[in-house]
């Protein structure tokens, strides 16, 4: 495993499970483009290794992912032309005019990349605790297992703060139900980690103070089935459920989101790619904190 910048990769019982941990605590492991990079060839080369069995996915710090950056020093920095940009944001269409640049750059880092790990040739299992919210799903969602502390908050607040129809690998409606991805949508809400487990979403839910130690123990009665027969019964499940339309369903929402962005960035004469307060979506850095979805809440 190489050296990396915002990952930690750590090694269990003679490499049959690694555990891979953003490590981007202090913005609360928002996902810049090169801890996504980063991720990427984490889960490859854990896939390479025919040691491994079972990978983690969790993260350091108070949350496991607040989402996608939008405007930390890294983000800027590794965006920005000169010396430091991040190469990514030099090909991959970042350099087409209009709404191309930004639809083959999301395409290749915010939802290929997920529906590649989705299929990745190891059982996962996100260990997931705090905030996951918005993007911080789509990393979740493509782990074949979810384990959450009792403390675990989930929401999609995209729609409410940046006026977009939710995030790029949309599984929302596959993963919460129809009409709860909708009200999760609409308002902003989370449900917590008992809500999430009562839907099927979330496998086990651990006290915070417990959750490595009891995720550990998890993987190690996953890594005790042969490789082949995991990822049989991976792929007989995944196959099932794009067989009821869920690639073609992913295809369609990607769609979708591009168009959203393509239609604030026109509105906007070209200024911004999410709503903001100016037509009516209120600004996301100052907006109050999120809140609970509960039954008798208007």
């Amino acid at each position: 495993m190489s050296d990396y910048r915002y990952l930690k990769v750590e090694s269990y019982d003679d490499n049959a499970i690694v555990r891979v941990v953003l490590n981007r605590p202090e913005t609360r492991n928002a996902q810049n483009r090169g801890l996504l990079i980063e991720l990427d060839e984490a889960f490859r080369a854990a896939e390479s290794d025919d040691q491994v069995r079972v990978v983690i996915l969790a993260g350091a710090g108070p949350s496991f992912s607040a989402g996608h950056d939008l405007g930390s020093e890294d983000r800027k920095r590794e965006s920005t032309p000169g010396p430091e940009q991040h190469v990514s944001y030099r090909t991959n269409g970042a350099t087409c005019p209009g709404a191309e640049s930004r639809h083959r750059q999301e395409w290749h880092y915010y939802w290929q990349n997920t529906k590649r790990w989705r299929e990745l040739r190891k059982i996962t299992v996100a260990e997931v605790h705090g905030n996951v919210f918005s993007a911080g799903l789509m990393l979740m969602w493509a782990c074949d297992l979810i384990v959450a502390a009792d403390d675990t908050r989930f929401a999609d607040v995209v729609a409410t703060r940046l006026g977009m129809c939710g995030v790029e690998y949309f599984a929302h409606p596959w993963e919460f139900g129809p009409r709860l991805a909708k009200e999760l949508l609409l308002t902003g809400d989370a449900i917590d980690a008992e809500r999430a487990y009562s839907l099927g979403m979330v496998s086990k839910v651990f006290p915070a103070d417990a959750l490595h130690d009891q995720t550990l123990a998890f993987a190690r009665r996953l890594a005790e089935l042969p490789t082949m027969t995991s990822l049989l019964v991976k792929d007989s499940v995944n196959h099932s459920v794009d067989a009821m339309g869920f690639q073609t369903a992913l295809n369609t929402a990607f769609a979708l989101h591009e168009l959203n962005h393509a239609h604030w960035a026109e509105v906007s004469g070209g200024k911004t790619y999410n709503g903001t307060p100016e037509f009516g979506v209120p600004d996301w850095r100052t907006r109050g904190g999120v809140g609970w979805a509960e039954k008798d809440r208007p």
